[in-house]
């Protein structure tokens, strides 16, 4: 399969038989980092790394699998960029498309995203927006597989606020790779109608389903993978923290849900998580709303069922594989 100058913006733009090829990809490319090998394949090209957001896995995996890969990276950081400030979107994507051969964005709006692909004229990849977050997924997609052996037919419960990129990059990836998957929230929190109603049209397509229930405890039946992420984003005010943990306390994922799922279900979480109060903001927003673990529970965390750091570490494989399909990278 050829995806050489594919720009990977959203999971929208792939079909499910691409969208396998990259986990399996990964697949590969992760056993030949096991072993030793080196993949040094696109040596003398470099990348640009666009963070709005800051971000440790995102950065810290564009940044090995380029290097893997025998690449130079540039990290430009908040406040060392001046896309949309100084200078326009459109611009800051013709300046670095003339010098880097492939260009990451990671911060706020889609069209941000969007606008530097139509211009960079080399690949741009998405790591992460508030509508999407593409490489989150095919790392989950690949730790799936790993742990149940299969991706297709599997069960996932999205637990905690269903509006923002989790939830709709999920609804995606659901509906493209004949997966079932269940949105429990209050229905304040519920995503676009109109991307389910999109979802759900691919969902027929691939035999998967897109469910959205109110209902913790029937929600959190027979599943597969119970999945949660941060109830609040940094820099929220506090009337945001007090609402969310007032409205989306019934749906953290604690001991009891991981036992409605099943005995063999797995939990999963993008991080970072708020399971203890071992960080300055945790502590801090811990004292202040009165609590000691928010979205799911420290015994869930440190479960034997948490496959959280596996994830983890396929944020890099995955992002690795991303990268070198799109750069038209050729393995022996």
């Amino acid at each position: 399969m050829n995806l050489t100058g594919r720009h990977f913006l959203k999971l929208l733009d792939y079909t499910p038989e691409e969208i396998l090829y990259l986990v399996d990809l990964a697949a590969m490319l992760k056993e030949k980092k096991k072993k030793g090998e080196l993949m040094n394949v696109l040596q003398g090209k470099n990348i640009a790394l666009i963070f709005e957001k800051t971000s440790t896995r995102t950065r810290c995996s564009f940044e090995v699998a380029a290097h893997d890969l025998g690449m130079g990276t540039t990290y430009l950081e908040p406040a060392a960029s001046q896309i949309g400030k100084k200078e326009s979107t459109a611009d800051t994507a013709r300046v670095l498309g003339r010098m880097y051969e492939g260009i990451e964005y990671r911060g706020f709006e889609q069209t941000i995203v969007e606008e530097l692909a139509e211009y960079a004229g080399v690949p741009v990849w998405n790591g992460l927006t508030n509508e999407f977050h593409p490489t989150q997924m095919l790392a989950d997609l690949l730790t799936i597989r790993e742990h149940f052996g299969k991706i297709k037919g599997i069960r996932i419960v999205y637990m905690g606020d269903a509006r923002y990129n989790m939830a709709n990059s999920w609804m995606v990836t659901c509906a493209k790779m004949g997966m079932h998957l269940t949105l429990c929230s209050d229905k304040k929190y519920f995503p676009d109608p109109a991307l389910v109603a999109r979802c759900e049209e691919i969902a027929k397509e691939n035999g998967g389903t897109i469910t959205l229930t109110e209902d913790p405890i029937a929600g959190t039946m027979n599943q597969d993978v119970v999945y949660t992420d941060v109830w609040v984003s940094m820099g929220e005010p506090d009337e945001a923290w007090e609402e969310r943990i007032k409205d989306l306390t019934p749906y953290k994922v604690t001991a009891d849900v991981m036992k409605r799922a099943g005995e063999n279900a797995k939990f999963m979480h993008c991080l970072p998580a708020f399971h203890d109060l071992k960080t300055k903001i945790g502590a801090e927003k811990g004292a202040q709303f009165g609590f000691d673990e928010l979205e799911v529970t420290d015994e869930v965390f440190e479960s034997e069922a948490s496959i959280v750091f596996d994830e983890a570490e396929n944020r890099m494989h995955t992002i690795k594989a991303v990268i070198a399909a799109t750069m038209g990278a050729k393995f022996e």
